[in-house]
């Protein structure tokens, strides 16, 4: 099944998701993959066999060209991605026994459950994977984003609207989700996020490395969110779709030990029907058509500091 297949877009907002499916636009996903998912006017409707009802999911509204340029008010692939593999593996593992996927080269089964941790999300858009950990067993769930008023509220709504026991297959939902604003590299002083200095089992990251200039940032913000622990984790998804050189430096062994804390355990790209390749960093670029259909997944951990 296609990754975007679980998505569609949905007229005014409903009282119940049903009543919005049956309403839907709907969205038409041709041999050009959609990638960035959206309309200012409408809802966001995801939909999983192993949910009760729907998700429904609010887009901000940009107030001026600066939060424009932050493309938060789109759903992208990469945040689709997240959803789905820690849906796999926190409550689909469990039940199914943890048997690895025909095509998972990557030994990447079992890499993504959030049963019992502590989670943040970077960079959260609508949020969609962290609502997905919240529905999920996860202990804690905080949602961040660049603090601006329009994106932080459509945060709120989408935590608030979701994660709930209706819309759980667990029957219980976290008790503690937050929705916070974070700019990415800057701590001041009585901050919350400030506070949560080395809080996280998990750090979440989707779609937020095409800003070549803030990859020492969102560095530093994974460094200070995550536990200095073995068993910690930071997990990255990215889409190819402004170019493999535009995103590839996140990855540079250096700058993430050095600003991270953190080094490569594993990674691997990924397209919207489940293939997977090895990741090449230099690779030539690809045709705009073929970047659009693929992401790069990456499993970091902390980097053993020498005694």
């Amino acid at each position: 099944m296609s990754l975007t297949s679980r998505i569609a877009l949905a007229g005014e907002e409903g009282t119940d998701p049903e009543d919005i499916l049956s309403e839907s636009l709907g969205v038409v996903f041709p041999d050009d993959v959609t990638n960035q998912h959206g309309d200012p006017d409408s809802w966001l409707v995801y939909t999983s066999p192993h949910l009760p009802r729907p998700l429904q999911l609010k887009l901000c509204q940009p107030g001026d060209d600066t939060e424009r340029r932050l493309f938060s008010h789109y759903l992208w692939n990469s945040s689709l991605l997240l959803a789905e593999l820690i849906e796999r593996d926190s409550y689909l593992v469990g039940r199914e026994g943890g048997t690895v996927e025909e095509g998972d080269e990557a030994g990447s089964v079992g890499l993504f459950n959030v049963r019992g941790r502590r989670t943040v999300e970077l960079g959260a858009g609508t949020a969609l994977p962290s609502i997905m950990g919240g529905l999920l067993g996860a202990e804690e769930v905080l949602v961040t984003d660049y603090p601006a008023p329009p994106l932080i509220e459509a945060l709120r709504t989408n935590v608030g609207r979701n994660v709930t026991v209706g819309l759980s297959p667990l029957g219980r939902v976290s008790l503690d989700v937050r929705v916070l604003g974070h700019e990415w590299g800057t701590f001041p002083e009585g901050d919350e996020v400030t506070g949560k200095r080395h809080t996280f089992d998990r750090v979440l990251v989707c779609d937020c490395l095409w800003m070549p200039w803030q990859h020492g940032n969102l560095q530093r913000s994974v460094d200070h969110l995550l536990k200095q622990t073995t068993e910690a984790r930071c997990w990255v998804v990215a889409g190819f779709h402004t170019g493999r050189s535009k995103m590839a430096g996140f990855f540079d062994e250096e700058a993430l030990k050095e600003e991270a804390g953190c080094e490569i355990e594993k990674i691997w790209e990924q397209d919207c029907d489940g293939k997977q390749r090895e990741w090449v960093k230099d690779q030539q670029e690809e045709d705009p058509g073929t970047r659009k259909r693929w992401l790069v997944v990456a499993v970091l951990k902390r980097t053993q500091r020498e005694r």
